[in-house]
């Protein structure tokens, strides 16, 4: 079971570019250090995700308590301060069996606990994630007590199958209760959401390079465009419009689920077949160049195929 070091940041707008080559530099200083895995590198996903969310994956505890308190990483810190708006979030989380991924969205509570109000809190807790437990979407819970010396919060993580989902708990009757209790137990909590593309793009060889997003695009519409056509030539418009007389509004709806599904589905599979273009390592440009070719091509071979057989 490896452990994984989660920082939440905010970058100012116009320095992300700027954010973003500090960032490389940074994860070729990470990928040499003792115990070091992989590391994932999460862009700003407006309007749901704000910030940019680095998780660095280690063997064990020791290893990423090393790297925090590195004089490496105290060097890199103060680099990045002219980029960076207001506080980072660093938590330290034990990975789940196997090394589990996130759902494809998830939020990560942080609260400082009043001395001496340790096991009122924990109590607390037991009944939040009790409540939570039953809330609908949820996936997992993960819940970690400060690290000393390193993390002085308490951190939550939760994981909705939907955003929809989750501001439906995080807005609702039982949590605000539930959480007006805690108030005279704790200093200070807030959350941050994490979510995107990204998590269909999450079993790349470890390498920690951030993902390129007209790559994931490409890909989405890879798949996307023949899903759409396929469904609508062959159910949607003989068989729920013609046949059954379905409204076109709700045929439409039931096959964007259905093309989302399947979507959702396949990409990881594509995804990894295309890693010498997602992550490409030697020659950059030329495996950029190739695979867009290629992604290029299977558009113009899907029109052509669709022109010829289905006008």
């Amino acid at each position: 079971m490896t452990v994984s070091i989660v920082t939440q940041t905010t970058v100012r707008p116009e320095r992300s570019e700027d954010f973003a080559r500090w960032q490389a530099e940074t994860s070729n200083l990470v990928a040499s250090f003792p115990g070091f895995v992989e590391q994932r590198l999460m862009p700003p996903n407006p309007p749901l995700q704000v910030d940019w969310i680095i998780l660095q994956r280690f063997h064990t505890m020791e290893d990423a308590q090393r790297w925090l308190g590195s004089a490496e990483r105290q060097a890199r810190i103060g680099g990045a301060a002219p980029f960076l708006i207001g506080r980072d979030d660093v938590h330290i989380v034990r990975d789940d069996e196997g090394g589990r991924k996130p759902a494809p969205v998830s939020v990560v509570i942080s609260t400082r606990v009043k001395p001496g109000k340790e096991v009122e809190y924990r109590a607390w807790e037991s009944r939040i994630a009790a409540a939570q437990s039953k809330a609908p979407g949820m996936q997992g819970y993960r819940f970690e007590p400060p690290v000393p010396g390193l993390q002085e919060d308490y951190v939550a993580i939760l994981r909705f199958d939907t955003h929809a989902n989750l501001k439906a708990w995080l807005e609702s009757p039982v949590r605000k209760k539930l959480v007006e209790e805690a108030e005279p137990l704790t200093e200070e909590s807030h959350a941050r959401v994490g979510t995107g593309f990204e998590q269909w793009f999450r079993d790349e060889p470890s390498g920690g390079g951030p993902l390129s997003v007209w790559k994931m695009d490409m890909i989405v519409l890879l798949l996307l465009y023949p899903i759409v056509f396929l469904w609508g030539v062959s159910v949607g418009t003989p068989i729920l419009q013609n046949t059954l007389n379905v409204p076109w509004a709700v045929s439409l709806f039931v096959g964007n689920v259905f093309s989302v599904l399947l979507t959702g589905f396949m990409v990881p599979w594509v995804a990894n077949r295309m890693g010498w273009w997602m992550f490409p390592k030697g020659n950059v440009l030329r495996a950029n160049l190739l695979g867009a070719l290629l992604m290029c091509a299977t558009y113009a071979a899907c029109i052509a195929v669709f022109w010829k057989f289905f006008q």
